[in-house]
């Protein structure tokens, strides 16, 4: 067990130092932006065990412990290992300014720079929405804006998105600290933090630590806006322990520890929770379950005042329901079901799950529950199954939960607008795919190979989808000319040009000498075409989907505080426009005593 340092006695370690050592790491890493109060975990990592008394750790050329009010822990060897680490949980700096942060072994000397960030003394937002279409690319918008708006004979479109129509718009970068492509837990992270991480990492600084929860913590919006006494909610149609979700309140560096982040939701006092996901909720000795414990997290948060909804018809009770004040919406196993299987091809996962709620109906009912707290509310709505359709190269069922999106994005508009526009409403995505739209297919043009029924520039023309009900879908997908929605990084699989309208493209399966191969199932569909693949294919990169890109990400924004949107921006700078038009920041004394007169004046 760590020891304070100041309990240590010097003369007793000072035999362990085998070697002069560095501080390798300082956590937060270097240009960190912090929010002033906000809490997050102070780390210093040495090359090799050094002695205690020739450490010196300072913060502005002041001894760290004094300016963080607290004692460290000295661990004289981190996991068994040959290296020494100096740990502080929970610190905050309340003053915003720039600090440097050095730390010496008596010999070499690390250095860092923070900048901390107050906010505003006044929330400019009551609420904050925050839209995620997982993967979400420049090309699914464009595609999702073809197929539920439609062209005239002008060439114009005959409408725009919601959330086209938005005044605020930024480029934001999507890379962590270990890489230019990131994946959904470091990325969404970022919103909920203000902090960059590695690669499946959430809510931490990716460390040395052994335990996957032992890495360097930073606080999540949803711990900064319950304290505030707001409501916090999060609504999906991944699992809920998927890693945006889970980005809301997880720390973690493994996105899989799914067991633990169900136990991160219940201490974090979150007030809606919805999606799929539920085998992790259910005790091990439970058919079904897939924890390794036998703890019953739905009797958990049945305890802790959370009634269940396991359909949309439930959902829609409960939340009607003026006395429902938190709600666990629990729809599925695995994944909710998408737009396209669940309205129109009845696939996927439908016939087991009839009754489930599509992210519309989830962010509806979570508003209607949410907005009984007077104090406001922070909502994650996240379209997630745009990425997983788009590793799976389906661009169809892609495309609809694109369209899903936007009508969620329309819904809250429109619930905004109707109480005076108190709502900052941000939508983007966590990452990227590589993916375009480089025409369309025409059935019917001559000739029986697929490849030369794609048509480009003049040929492509424009496809025939019947014309869209009223909340943007064509009832059909394969008409006789349609998008060309390509995906620029693949594994070997058979290209049938068509969509897949029995069930979700399974594009390779890994064979049994563990190389990736082309999915056989596709071989006979008149004129499928073998693509060889551009991604690994052996080893521990094999690929058999597709992948993430590094391109910059789209940010729409609307209501009070979109104003800072502009420009290119850092992942990381969307936390801080929540963080500001909530005042999210430590306000004085004399503030928030002239606040809570004014609003009783009032």
């Amino acid at each position: 067990m760590p020891k304070p340092l100041s309990t240590l006695a010097a003369g007793a370690l000072a035999a362990l130092l085998g070697c002069a050592a560095q501080a390798q790491s300082i956590y937060p890493l270097n240009r960190a932006d912090i929010l002033a109060g906000a809490r997050f975990d102070f780390k210093v990592e040495f090359d090799a065990v050094v002695a205690p008394e020739q450490l010196k750790v300072t913060v502005n050329g002041q001894d760290f412990a004094k300016v963080f009010g607290q004692q460290p822990e000295f661990i004289a060897r981190e996991d068994g290992k040959d290296a020494s680490s100096l740990l502080l949980r929970g610190v905050s700096l309340a003053s915003a300014g720039r600090y440097t942060v050095k730390a010496s072994d008596g010999r070499n000397e690390k250095s860092v720079v923070w900048t901390v960030y107050d906010t505003p003394a006044r929330p400019a937002a009551k609420n904050v929405i925050l839209f995620i279409g997982d993967g979400f690319s420049i090309a699914h918008r464009t595609a999702a804006r073809i197929l539920s708006k439609g062209y005239d004979e002008g060439g114009k479109l005959r409408g725009k998105l919601a959330m086209d129509d938005m005044p605020a718009m930024a480029l934001l970068s999507t890379q962590g600290t270990d890489s230019i492509v990131t994946d959904s837990a470091n990325s969404a992270a970022a919103y909920t933090t203000g902090h960059k991480s590695c690669v499946n990492a959430l809510g931490v600084y990716c460390s040395r630590a052994a335990s996957s929860l032992a890495h360097p913590a930073v606080e999540t919006l949803t711990s900064l806006a319950k304290r505030r006494g707001l409501a916090v909610g999060a609504v999906t149609n991944s699992e809920v322990e998927d890693a945006t979700p889970a980005a809301m309140v997880a720390h973690t560096r493994r996105r899989a520890d799914y067991d633990d982040i169900v136990r991160m939701f219940l201490d974090s006092g979150i007030d809606v929770l919805m999606g799929g996901g539920s085998p992790n909720f259910l005790p091990k000795s439970t058919a079904g379950s897939k924890r390794k414990d036998d703890v019953d997290y739905i009797a958990a948060f049945k305890q802790a005042g959370y009634p269940l909804a396991t359909t949309k018809t439930e959902m829609q009770a409960l939340a009607a329901d003026k006395g429902t004040k938190k709600l666990l919406g629990l729809y599925n196993t695995g994944n909710v079901d998408g737009a396209l299987d669940l309205k129109f091809l009845k696939k996927g996962s439908v016939a087991k799950f009839p009754d489930q709620p599509d992210v519309v109906e989830e962010m509806r009912a979570a508003i209607e529950v949410l907005s009984r707290n007077p104090k406001g509310f922070v909502l994650l709505v996240e379209s997630a199954r745009i990425d997983k359709y788009s590793h799976s190269m389906d661009a169809e069922r892609a495309i609809y939960d694109t369209i899903m999106l936007d009508d969620a994005v329309r819904a809250a508009k429109d619930w905004s607008k109707a109480r005076g526009n108190d709502t900052l409403i941000l939508v983007t995505a966590d990452h990227a795919h590589p993916v375009s739209v480089i025409g369309s297919v025409n059935d019917d043009a001559p000739g029986s190979e697929m490849r030369n029924k794609v048509g480009l520039y003049a040929a492509a023309g424009f496809p025939n989808y019947p014309a869209p009900d009223a909340d943007g879908y064509p009832d059909k997908v394969d008409v006789s000319r349609r998008l060309r929605f390509v995906f620029g990084a693949y594994p070997d699989h058979y290209d049938t040009f068509r969509p897949f309208l029995d069930g979700e493209n399974v594009p390779a399966i890994k064979g049994k000498d563990g190389v990736v191969v082309a999915n056989e199932q596709y071989k006979d569909v008149p004129g499928a075409v073998l693509r060889v693949g551009n991604l690994p294919n052996t080893g521990p990169e094999a690929a058999t989907q597709g992948i993430h890109s590094g391109d910059d990400v789209v940010l729409t924004a609307t209501g009070p505080g979109s104003e800072r949107v502009r420009g290119q921006m850092e992942n990381t700078e969307l936390f801080r426009v929540i963080a500001e038009a909530l005042a999210l920041g430590p306000q004085p004394a004399k503030t928030v005593k002239a606040a809570r007169a004014a609003a009783t004046a009032k």
